[in-house]
């Protein structure tokens, strides 16, 4: 297998446990914004100490970058803060499968973005398996309980949320991507470590000083829920690392297609942690899109 599949499907494992620590204390403990705020600001410590460690150890020095690299860095944290901010928000719309697997919209987005701003290309078997994931994405699109014309159904908070987690995903991959890229080195681990110690501490930093003028008292909370946050940081970190190193390595709309198998892991942490049920139309879903994700692999 090649490392750019082994990395994705790590990179959605991790991020499923993290998402999971995330609902739990969005639940209680912390606002959508302090939970959004915890995976990055418990995660900033174990980076630098990754970061440095690795570049010490490889015996490299720090490597150049073009100016290109904190454009793109910026525009990357940005829009992964507003991502994950809308998926949060969006757990309390629908349960977790479901929330994660509308998240998935980021991969047709994601080949989008990439075309327009990086020239990535996709075989046209490939992107016939990104369109079979999307159909998945649109029978999860049902609201229960909300009658009317479909064009309601998708109109709903729920698919908004889902749809908007989805594009600032999209825009943050491609971001990351191109921040990799910019740094002038040949090792793929040393680009992605030094890229996402970047990005995360401007994310902590930038996050934590809007918490304290929007909602005061939010960042206490954060520090008080170290015990469970702790691990969304090193879930967080080891999971970043994944979709980074990945992304030098691949055209981040595949790496995100075969990262959809996230859907099957949250399917069973729906099932397993949080006593949710699966309808039959979910289902139908899921399976559409983990079919997407075996064509992906197989015709990219």
């Amino acid at each position: 297998m090649e490392p750019w599949i082994t990395l994705s499907i790590a990179a959605a494992a991790f991020q499923t446990l993290r998402f999971m620590l995330q609902k739990h204390l969005s639940m209680g403990a912390l606002s959508a914004g302090g939970a959004t705020l915890a995976r990055f600001f418990y995660s900033a410590p174990f980076i630098v100490v990754l970061a440095f460690g690795y570049l010490n150890g490889s015996g490299a020095g720090v490597p150049g970058h073009a100016p290109m690299f904190w454009i793109y860095a910026v525009i990357g944290g940005l829009a992964q803060i507003l991502a994950t901010w809308c998926v949060v928000a969006l757990f309390a719309a629908r349960n977790f499968a479901v929330g994660i697997t509308f998240k998935k919209t980021e991969v047709v987005q994601t080949a989008i973005v990439g075309f327009v701003i990086l020239g990535d290309r996709i075989t046209l078997l490939g992107t016939g398996a990104i369109v079979l994931g999307f159909v998945g994405v649109l029978l999860l699109s049902d609201t229960p309980g909300l009658g009317g014309a479909w064009w309601r159904r998708l109109g709903s908070r729920a698919t908004l949320l889902g749809l908007a987690s989805g594009a600032f995903f999209a825009i943050s991959a491609i971001g990351y991507r191109g921040a990799t890229l910019e740094i002038a080195s040949a090792d793929p681990v040393l680009r992605a470590a030094l890229a996402l110690c970047v990005v995360t501490l401007l994310q902590a930093v930038g996050l934590s000083f809007w918490l304290m003028w929007r909602e005061p008292g939010q960042v206490g909370r954060v520090i008080a829920a170290r015990r469970t946050a702790v691990w969304m940081g090193l879930t967080g970190m080891a999971g970043s690392l994944c979709w980074f190193t990945a992304f030098t390595l691949q055209n981040a709309a595949l790496v995100f297609a075969v990262g959809q198998v996230e859907v099957i892991f949250s399917l069973f942490a729906a099932v397993l942690f949080f006593g949710e049920r699966i309808t039959l139309r979910e289902g139908m879903g899921i399976a559409l899109i983990t079919l997407s994700v075996v064509a992906v692999v197989a015709f990219r």
